[in-house]
This record gives C-alpha cells, structure tokens and sequence, in this order.
C-alpha cells in the first residue's frame, strides 16, 4: 500500500485553522452546541452508570454506522457545501451541490437540483484538487454508493490498492477506540481505551436535551492537561447516547498531532435523527488542514445536511 495515499486518506478526518479571509465561518463541527445540559455528573451516577458502561457502549456500537447503511431504503434530499483555502487561508474553491436522491422500486436514483463549483477545483484530468475532498465525495458524498453497501454492522477491511486506506478512515470514523493497523506511527494512538493510553484521559458524562426533546447522555473523553501533546493524537471524543436505548445519536472528534512527517488538526462533528423510528444521519461537519511532505498542504471546511426521509414503498 502506498503510504503517502494512506496518510493522506487518515488526514481527511484532521485540522482547523481560523479563518482571517473573505469573512466566511468555517464550520463549527460540536455536537455539544445542539445540546442542553440540565443534569449533574452525580445524578447520573445515582442511576449507577459510570464510564465504563460508557465505554462498553462505545465499542459495542453498531448503530452508528448502520445509520449510514440505513439511506439506502430512503428518499431524501441532501446539500452539500465545500469550501477549500490557500495557505493564507483564503477561499479559493467552492463546491454547493443540492441533491434528490430517490428510491423507487429498489432502484436508487440521484437528480442534481443545483450544482456549482467555482475557483480552484478540479486538475486537468478532471479529479479533485484536493485529496481532502475526494475522500469527503467516496465516504459521504454519495449515499448510494457501494461504500455503504456491505450488510453487517460494522465498516471492516477491503481488498485493492485504494480500498484497503479507505476502509481504515472509515474505521476511524465510525468505530473509534479500537486499535487501527497500518497507519504509519499512529496506529498505537487510536486505541484510547486501551491500557497504553488510557491514563492520559479524563472521562465526563452529564444528562441533557438533544434537539429540544430528545433525553440524552453527554460521553466525553478529553485528554489530560498534564498530557504532552506528542503522547495523543485524539484530543477529544465525545458521544451522544439516547437515554431512552442507549443508541448513539452522534459524534464529536477532535484530532491534533504533529511530527517531522505530517502535521494535522481537524475537527469532525456527525448527527443522527429518528425518521420513523430508524435512525438516519441528518447532518456531517468537518474542518482542518493537514501538511505532508512533497505535497501541498490541503486546508478544507465542509457541511452536509440531509433532510425529507421518506422511505419506499
């Protein structure tokens, strides 16, 4: 595998940079921001929950990436803004795509309602400028592509040159905790949970309200201050959980590391909703820049929204 592709497939989900040019917000990817926090940390142990229930919770998800899968059966409309940035952080790339995407009869069917690309955009040959965003298209882009195709409940590993990295960000994604190989130097840094990393973290829940209404605990897991910056690479995760059934309703990452090699910080937020009971995601939002060598460093914002579910009859 190319290692080079494989940092930069692992780099889509890191950095953020402030914005001083053209008065256009990066988005702000916090999941805490659609919450109200109403209960204290010790009524919620009252209830004997503690954060290895938490934990367990985490790991043993499947609803989260089955969410994704979920799509499929639906009709649904989705926008997608993408801005890209030089290195003074400038917008020069802007990508807006308005999207029916509709099931009818078991046949998925995508109708562009808008589409715009201005700026640094597309090479000659017709791909991305940015790697970033090309993976933001595979993973995200298409709801009904094959990436979410596979029956079961977790993303596993793929076979083929390009396959075998994308499958390892989508772990990263949708699986986070567990220990990912093949990742050059980082693949010991996501298993926050295991007995290597665990003492540099702090774990804090609290109950609250998502979206107005929705009863929900608040799972965070943030490094240390006393940790050194080199020691992590995740410097925050947090976790939605339905107080209701313990399913993830979303999911907050926060990325930052730095070495001779490459250098990264991102930001990746991910929401859920419940249309007709079946959770589907309703809203991705990313920020960050990453730099390796020998390439040019690629600095990007996106938001996507999905809304109108409807499934087939």
């Amino acid at each position: 595998m190319n290692k080079s592709k494989l940092l930069f497939s692992f780099c889509f989900i890191l950095s953020a940079l402030s914005l001083k040019a053209q008065q256009i917000k990066r988005y702000n990817p916090d999941t805490i921001r659609t919450i109200v926090i109403d209960t204290a940390v010790a009524n919620i142990r009252s209830h004997r929950l503690n954060a290895q229930d938490f934990i367990d919770a985490v790991l043993a998800d499947t609803s989260f990436y089955k969410a994704f899968q979920n799509m499929k059966r639906y009709s649904f409309v989705a926008e997608n803004r993408i801005y890209t940035y030089d290195k003074h952080n400038k917008v020069n790339g802007r990508i807006y795509r308005k999207i029916q995407h509709s099931n009818e009869a078991g046949r998925n069917k995508i109708t562009y309602l808008a589409k715009q690309d201005t700026g640094s955009v597309y090479k000659k040959n017709g791909k991305y400028q940015l790697y970033t965003v090309e993976m933001f298209d595979y993973i995200f882009g298409n709801a009904y592509s094959s990436d979410f195709g596979r029956t079961g409940g977790l993303p596993g590993d793929a076979k083929g040159k390009n396959a075998g990295y994308k499958a390892k960000l989508k772990q990263l994604i949708f699986t986070p905790g567990r220990k990912i190989t093949g990742i050059p130097f980082l693949s010991s840094k996501t298993e926050i949970f295991g007995p290597d990393l665990r003492d540099y973290y702090l774990y804090q829940f609290a109950r609250g309200t998502y979206l107005d209404s929705i009863p929900v605990y608040r799972f965070r897991v943030v490094r240390k201050p006393s940790t050194a910056d080199g020691d992590t690479m995740i410097k925050e995760m947090t976790t939605i959980f339905d107080a209701r059934d313990f399913q993830i309703l979303g999911r907050y990452v926060d990325m930052k590391y730095s070495n001779m090699l490459f250098d990264f910080n991102v930001q990746m937020n991910i929401e859920l909703n419940r249309f007709g009971g079946e959770l589907l995601p309703t809203k991705v939002t990313y920020q960050g820049n990453w730099d390796v060598p020998l390439h040019a460093e690629e600095r990007a914002s996106f938001l996507i929204v999905q809304k109108g579910y409807t499934q087939a009859p």
